[in-house]
Parts: C-alpha cells; structure tokens; sequence
C-alpha cells in the first residue's frame, strides 16, 4: 500500500468564490491553488510607475489599467489558469467583474521568487490569450526590461538604462528612467 500524500483539486468555481472573501490571493491552475508572496519596496514603486504612466495616458479611451488585486483568466479548452499579473491593460468592455479575460499588456516585475514561473509557465499561459499583444519582464535589483511581443512571434526585446521604447500595445512612449523613477536599486555583485 502506498503512503505518498494525493493532491487534491479545487473546482474552478470554488476558487473563484474563495477569492471573493480570501484574505490571501492565490493563483489557479488547472485545479492547484498556490498562494501568492509578497513583494519587496522596488517591486511597488516599479509597479506604481507603470500604473502611472498608464493610467494618464489611457484616460479617455476605453482601456483601463489594473494592478495586482485583478486577476486574468485564461480559459481554453484545456486549461483553466488565474494569476494576478502586477499590471495590465484590457480594453474589454463587457468583462467578468474578477478578472480579465482579454488583456493586450501584461507586465511582470521579476523576484528571486517568481522569475522562473514568470518567464516559463505564466508566459506560456499568457500566450494562450489571443487578445495580448505585449508581455514586459522587468528586473527590480537592476535596470533591465524585456519585452516580448506577439507581432515578432515573441523575439526578445532588451532594454537598459538609458534605453527608450513604446509600449507598442497602447501606443505609450516611455524610456527605462520612467520605469525606475524613484528606485534604489541595489546591484548585486
């Protein structure tokens, strides 16, 4: 007889209402919850800046920015996969009041924690999504974003400091100052 521990699925309805009155966020895949950490001060002030930038330059038109508190569903036929990016943009004018299901921007700010989900599960995920246009990954411990984009089948894009780009997806022109105003950044050795 084996001893070894069953995992035990969680229907998708039941995380959906859980997270309504959850204290804790936690993102779901395919029947597994796991909960979510917490982040560091540059992780905030990296977010915030985005947040910012995005939300003056979307007034007025019907795209709106959210942080890390909205979710984004990525339902196939396969899959049933929720992860609270730390920014992103839909446009969607009729969506789920909990989450997103059509996002054009999303945006990662990368930890010693996430990086490796980040960049190969929730990137794999994302993709799935036929409305995104843009996946950011940004580094908080040095000046570095990538970003990746459906239109060059998702070819690496990198940004330094000094560095200026578009956020293609939403026609914002910003430079890699922008993205760290305010942040101490402490390089590692």
């Amino acid at each position: 007889m084996s001893n070894t521990a069953e995992k035990l699925k969680i229907s998708l309805d039941d995380y959906l209402a859980g997270e309504l009155i959850s204290e804790i966020k936690h993102e779901y895949i395919n029947g597994e919850v796991f909960a979510m950490a917490g982040a560091r001060r540059a992780h905030n002030i990296i977010a915030r800046n985005f947040i910012g930038l995005l939300f003056n330059h979307l007034r007025g038109t019907p795209c709106q920015v959210f942080g890390s508190d909205m979710k984004v569903g990525v339902l196939t036929e396969s899959d049933d996969c929720f992860y609270y990016p730390d920014v992103q943009v839909s446009c969607e004018q009729n969506g789920n009041e909990n989450y997103n299901a059509e996002p054009k921007l999303i945006i990662e700010i990368l930890s010693d924690s996430t990086e490796r989900k980040d960049r190969a599960e929730k990137f794999y995920d994302y993709r799935k999504l036929g409305s995104l246009e843009e996946y950011v990954l940004v580094a908080q411990d040095c000046m570095r974003v990538e970003i990746y984009r459906r239109r060059t089948g998702w070819d690496l894009e990198l940004l330094k400091e000094g560095d200026s780009f578009q956020l293609e997806s939403v026609e914002l022109n910003l430079t890699v100052a922008d993205v760290y105003q305010a942040v101490e950044l402490f390089y590692r050795n």
